[in-house]
């Protein structure tokens, strides 16, 4: 998008990998913070509920302190609020991995919900890659939330916090469960893939030495 101005702190050490993204354009203004090393507390406000009620899944499930904060053009639609967050989101989550030394960088998860199940699979390789798939017919929308906007949050986010991710949704029915199977299965999938491995503190997870 044009008319873009960001900034971004990044602050690491023993105690937490944290990230803070700031995100201002004539469409949105957007705040995300994150603490890797947290217990899933959550301040979400988008405008959009289902959406803050995915992104509460996914500091939940994957035990990120997670405070996102948009003020968006909720009067043309939702697309570009839930876009520029998601961007917001990758960026920040990027930034709280820090060199990536010592971490597992793999991590994969299904999960069911009721009838639907995702499985998640993720590499934090440095290289923004997406394979989405979930069943075809869904109903079009959840409240305010336009259900093909699913893959659009996740582009955004692979494409900022460059990682490699692989989502699957073989079968559902229910719109809602398709959806949020596949936001806590990416919680618990970047949670495990971003987590220090203790038989390897010191070392980065890549055989060229880079990430």
């Amino acid at each position: 998008m044009s008319n873009t101005s960001s900034t971004s702190d990044f602050t690491a050490d023993t105690a937490g990998r944290t990230g803070r993204t700031e995100r201002t354009t004539k469409e949105t203004s957007v705040l995300v913070e994150i603490g890797l090393d947290g217990t899933g507390r959550t301040d979400i406000s988008t405008g959009v509920g289902f959406f803050d009620h995915m992104l509460d899944q996914l500091g939940r499930h994957g035990l990120f302190d997670l405070t996102v904060k948009t003020e968006g053009d909720l009067h043309i639609d939702t697309h570009h609020t839930i876009e520029d967050t998601s961007l917001a989101l990758g960026a920040a989550f990027r930034q709280a991995l820090g060199d990536k030394v010592g971490i597992y960088r793999f991590g994969n998860c299904t999960v069911p919900l009721d009838e639907s199940l995702a499985q998640v699979t993720v590499d934090l390789s440095g290289r923004p890659y997406l394979v989405h798939t979930e069943p075809e017919n869904m109903a079009p929308m959840i409240g305010s939330y336009d259900t093909t906007m699913t893959r659009h949050i996740m582009e955004s986010f692979v494409a900022q916090a460059q990682v490699a991710l692989h989502v699957h949704v073989p079968y559902g029915r229910n719109a809602h469960h398709i959806v949020e199977c596949q936001f806590k299965a990416l919680a618990r999938a970047l949670r495990y893939a971003s987590e220090r491995d203790p038989r390897a503190a010191g070392i980065l997870p890549s055989t060229k030495g880079a990430l």
